[in-house]
């Protein structure tokens, strides 16, 4: 934008020059006329009005070039402003939920929301029969977060746990070294809930439960902040009968058992088929007894009918002729039709046997 006025100065200097240089010859030829005179400035106006001309276009593109550049410049800062708001906004309300989140009860209502979305997403809500705080009766009342009832009448305890305020220390430390101590902090917090969820013994608890408990952290980074810290994590979480899961391995865990359950409702849907068929052959039988009942009937019915018309013919239209003989109608008798079709017998052999037997 700057080279614009530059060049706009040099083809001013260049008009001056010109018209500068006209007016030094005119001077040092003091013999030439008036008229000679007026003709050179006719013609240097003639040369100077194309490049006057060219500079009014270009100072008209160049002050419109000025005020787009204003406008662009006007509507970047409006996105800047917007975009600084919406960083504030985000920024407060993270912090919100940061402090929200170092609360006991908060994190619990949290962890336990994601605990059933999960388990709606894992599509347990069709498969499985689950329960979201379930209280047991022991040596002290015990409520799991869920218990997700598996295919044969045994079940999985799931618990919740949210180790996060150290955790959020962790993603808050101004310096490495305290980074690290906050990281130490948050794998000692995750051990002492598997230690905790260990004592409770929730197997004893349930009839058929598998003699482990499900400790389920609804955030992957938070259970893979711990588990780099220290790997051995998941040794020490199995020997005592914990399983870690995050929402990505639970949904595998309860998307197998909803397969389990799916097995479950095929193999009940074939016994009940199974009984139906078995019902319905059984009444198969039932219905071609009727059927041959009813056939017996029709040739019963047929045979009474083809013995009514011989009698008929054979008696009735006899005397009948005799009196057509003696002019009493012009109408002759007709003899009715005999009935030549028979009733078809069963043939199949399945129905054949169930009359048989």
């Amino acid at each position: 934008m700057e080279a614009f006025p530059l060049l706009l100065t040099a083809l001013l200097a260049l008009v001056a020059g010109l018209a500068v240089g006209v007016l030094l010859g005119s001077r040092r030829a003091p013999s030439a006329s008036a008229h000679d005179l007026s003709l050179s400035s006719a013609a240097t106006a003639q040369a100077v009005e194309p490049v006057r001309e060219s500079l009014d276009r270009f100072g008209e593109r160049l002050r419109e070039l000025e005020a787009s550049r204003i406008e662009w410049h006007a509507q970047l800062r409006e996105q800047v402003d917007a975009v600084r708001q919406t960083n504030d906004s985000l920024r407060k309300e993270t912090a919100s939920l940061a402090t929200a989140l170092r609360r006991p009860q908060v994190r619990g209502r949290w962890g336990e929301m994601h605990l059933k979305r999960t388990a709606e997403l894992a599509g347990m809500l069709d498969h499985c029969d689950f329960e979201l705080q379930v209280s047991v009766q022991g040596d002290s009342v015990l409520r799991p977060d869920m218990v997700v009832r598996l295919a044969g009448g045994k079940c999985v305890v799931v618990d919740s746990k949210v180790p996060l305020d150290a955790y959020l220390d962790v993603t808050e430390a101004e310096t490495e070294e305290d980074g690290i101590a906050h990281l130490r902090r948050h794998v000692r917090q995750v051990r002492t809930h598997i230690d905790q969820l260990a004592a409770k013994s929730y197997w004893t608890q349930f009839d058929q439960a598998p003699e482990f408990v499900v400790l389920f952290v609804p955030g992957e980074s938070i259970l893979s902040a711990a588990l780099e810290a220290e790997p051995a994590l998941l040794e020490y979480a199995s020997a005592k009968k914990v399983v870690l899961a995050t929402p990505t391995t639970l949904i595998a865990l309860l998307r197998t058992v909803a397969y389990a359950w799916t097995q479950e409702q095929l193999a009940a849907n074939a016994q009940e088929i199974q009984t139906i068929a078995r019902e319905m052959y059984d009444r198969i039988g039932t219905v071609a007894g009727h059927v041959d009942k009813l056939g017996r009937s029709l040739e019963g019915t047929v045979r009474s009918y083809n013995d009514a018309v011989s009698s008929i013919e054979s008696r009735f239209l006899v005397t009948a002729r005799r009196l057509n003989a003696l002019h009493v109608s012009d109408t002759p008798v007709e003899s009715p039709r005999l009935v030549e079709s028979t009733p078809r017998s069963l043939t199949a052999p399945e129905l054949v046997d169930e009359l048989t037997s």
